[in-house]
């Protein structure tokens, strides 16, 4: 796709643009419960204890033959899910940018998605391979549909409007992720008036995240448009030339060192954030002694703080800038981690206070970063670039929950694992601030925004 034909896509009349844009909201409104519901409180502590029933007297499962304990059982599995999304990832982006046939690939992996997850429905007793199948599929097609989204942003927004497009987004994302929560919640406390066991209501849960996301896919297939692909009229498309297209991705990537550097900041401080995210059921339950009703209502606080943080940062990035403003929100990532070592356990109130410090910095760091990067990314590019970003984003880190998964296999103590995080934003933050954004954007052929 030529440079031009970007341009005019964001240039569109507006009142398509603003419904292509509407639309595109509500794909973060369908698949963020699974973020929340799923990975972040749910499947947690619950895959934990199904790996625990299935365990030796050593408090080991053999997954493949290989000796896991059973409380890093889920790390590794996102870790695996991941390793496989670096794979598919790349090669569904450039299909996509080399077909120009963003929408049904888009569907396909999300369709995908929401039915492993609404599948954890069959999730009991000893079945955590089951469940850690079902984590993989569910991960990887929640990446996947993740990049073919993000690469959408640079077509429906131009330059000077993608940080307030991308924080609406998150918003969206967020505020769903709310208002399923306190459904989940209700249901959760009242599981025994409704003559439901616990373990049925959490998949319940699970399940109900999985028919979330297939309903509401449906606005944005249905109001986003495709732009034409870079594949010449009449050639033919197959997973070769998809491999061939990946190939030359990586080789364009060596043009642009700058745009380079920026996603080796991402995927590194990004990788911490999606750890936190990840890891902090387990941590609050396993360590801290939280119950799944505080450990609800404190994941529903971040939710719906960061609603406000997300549009609070699209704020402050229109007048300070969005590399400033992600680098602020590093330095506040850092004290919050180090702050989640000291906890006490059995204090819901300071569990509580680290829950609204994560909520105010994590809609806006990351909605920033998705935006800022979409400045430096290639015309034509966008969903193979965006499959590079993607490696490292909402859900789909892998050296986090590996170091995490190590940290206490070795210690025993997950205290020990979630301080050695404190290491993604430092080097994150030292890695981002040699970024020069202006430079990146002009080598990537984009216009240099205003504000950096």
């Amino acid at each position: 796709m030529a440079v031009s034909a970007v341009v005019t896509g964001a240039g569109d009349g507006t009142a398509e643009r603003r419904r292509e844009q509407r639309g595109w909201y509500f794909y973060d409104w369908a698949n963020s419960v699974f973020s929340t519901s799923v990975l972040t409180v749910f499947l947690g502590p619950y895959l934990t204890e199904i790996a625990k029933a299935a365990a030796d007297a050593d408090g080991y499962v053999h997954p493949l033959g290989l000796p896991v304990r059973a409380g890093s059982y889920f790390a590794y599995t996102v870790s695996a899910s991941v390793l496989l999304s670096v794979l598919v990832m790349p090669l569904a982006g450039a299909i996509a940018d080399h077909t120009g046939r963003k929408k049904p690939i888009l569907g396909v992996f999300a369709y995908i998605g929401a039915g492993a997850t609404a599948a954890m429905f069959f999730l009991e007793g000893d079945r955590y391979l089951l469940g850690g199948v079902l984590l993989v599929l569910a991960n990887v097609s929640f990446a996947t549909s993740a990049v073919i989204y993000n690469a959408f942003l640079p077509q429906i927004a131009g330059p000077g409007e993608r940080d307030k497009v991308s924080s609406r987004g998150w918003a969206f994302g967020y505020a769903a992720g709310s208002v399923v929560l306190v459904a989940n919640l209700a249901l959760f406390l009242q599981h025994d008036a409704l003559g439901v066991s616990e373990g049925s209501a959490v998949r319940i849960c699970l399940a109900s995240a999985g028919a979330w996301w297939a309903v509401f896919t449906v606005v944005p297939l249905l109001r986003l448009r495709e732009r034409p692909g870079t594949a010449a009229p009449g050639s033919r498309i197959s997973l070769l030339s998809g491999w061939r297209e990946l190939a030359r991705t990586f080789r364009e990537l060596r043009r642009y060192r700058l745009t380079m550097l920026f996603l080796l900041a991402y995927l590194v401080y990004n990788d911490g954030v999606q750890t936190v995210i990840t890891q902090a059921s387990v941590f609050g339950s396993e360590e801290l002694g939280v119950d799944q009703t505080t450990l609800i209502g404190a994941v529903l606080l971040v939710q719906i703080l960061a609603v406000a943080g997300a549009l609070l940062m699209g704020r402050i990035a229109e007048r300070h800038g969005a590399k400033r403003t992600v680098l602020g929100s590093l330095v506040a990532w850092t004290a919050i981690v180090g702050a989640g070592y000291f906890l006490p356990a059995g204090a819901p109130v300071f569990f509580f206070a680290l829950a609204a410090g994560i909520g105010l910095v994590m809609g806006g760091s990351q909605a920033l970063s998705r935006s800022l990067y979409s400045q430096l990314v290639p015309a034509g590019k966008e969903a193979e670039f965006f499959s590079l970003y993607e490696v490292s984003d909402r859900g789909t880190s892998w050296l986090g929950p590996l170091v995490f998964g190590l940290a206490y296999q070795l210690t025993g103590s997950y205290r020990a694992a979630i301080i050695s995080l404190v290491v993604f934003f430092v080097l994150g933050f030292v890695l981002l601030l040699r970024v020069p954004v202006g430079r990146a954007a002009a080598a990537a052929g984009n216009p240099q925004p205003d504000r950096i």
